[in-house]
């Protein structure tokens, strides 16, 4: 049986920017190299595709993207929404409201416990602003995107909507995460995917796992948190997230039981050493 078979691989990658000064061509490649090594059978991208929105900057970004092999989910951070972006978005990968879906073959189907996996991807970006919204106005379109009870359920945007740790004052948790948290509850969405901050954290909250992702590609990160992408691997009992560092590192971060929906793993970032190189400390 082919290798992206079972279980269900995900590749979960964020805010490259590309057009920064420090963009780096090198990591870029070698995130490449390790997403189609890993053979995913789906690549989300959680927006800051560019560092200003303009034209140029988007179709670089649209060519570093089209050397990924496996079907891509893509929204727009709020990066890529100034000076007009979201034009260019549009022209390079299409409607920034979108619906993903991947159906299962029978065995496939019932080695990982699902019918086939749907991601609903929201532009939460506002022009020239960096926090975000979704709006109630969309809420009635994303209850009528996930339409099959029994798929695997992911929710794809830029803005994270719980706080992240280590990644300093929090100014841009979503506007409206409030509304939205428990609308994507009773819905039974699994997994929400999200990056923005340059940090990586993992959250329980409700049965979903709340999944948020560093920088994949420049060095804009944060303290001593390197640049990093997740990979999820799926399968019938369990929801696992590694972390892939630019030296080649390979780290199981946390673990969701799909049995009691529930964190049977700590995150990485509750370490002792997380929490003393970013001073958070308790004690």
């Amino acid at each position: 049986m082919a290798i992206g078979d079972i279980p269900l691989r995900i590749a979960h990658l964020a805010s490259v920017h590309c057009g920064d000064l420090t963009f780096d061509e090198k990591l870029m490649g070698s995130t490449i190299d390790g997403i189609n090594r890993l053979r995913p059978d789906l690549v989300l991208f959680a927006g800051d595709l560019t560092t200003a929105g303009y034209q140029w900057e988007y179709a670089e970004a649209a060519g570093w993207l089209d050397r990924i092999d496996a079907p891509k989910v893509v929204v727009a951070g709020n990066h890529d929404s100034r000076n007009v972006g979201y034009v260019h978005f549009e022209h390079h990968f299409g409607a920034r409201f979108s619906r993903y879906r991947q159906a299962f073959d029978p065995e496939r189907a019932e080695r990982i416990s699902a019918t086939g996996v749907t991601v609903v991807a929201a532009d939460s970006s506002e022009p020239d602003l960096d926090e975000g919204h979704i709006g109630r106005e969309r809420y009635p379109w994303i209850r009528e995107q996930f339409d099959q009870p029994g798929d695997f359920k992911i929710f794809l945007l830029h803005h994270h909507l719980v706080a992240v740790p280590g990644a300093g004052r929090e100014l841009n948790v979503l506007t409206d995460a409030g509304d939205l948290l428990p609308i994507l509850t009773r819905l039974g969405v699994d997994v929400v995917a999200s990056g923005h901050k340059h940090v990586p954290s993992f959250w329980g909250l409700n049965g979903m796992l709340v999944c948020n992702c560093s920088t994949a590609a420049t060095r804009r990160v944060r303290g001593l948190i390197p640049p990093s992408w997740n990979e999820l691997q799926i399968d019938a009992s369990t929801i696992k997230v590694y972390l892939h560092y630019e030296d080649g590192r390979r780290q199981l971060s946390v673990i969701r039981s799909r049995t009691t929906r529930a964190l049977v793993r700590e995150a990485f970032y509750l370490t002792d050493r997380f929490l003393k190189s970013n001073r958070l400390e308790v004690g």
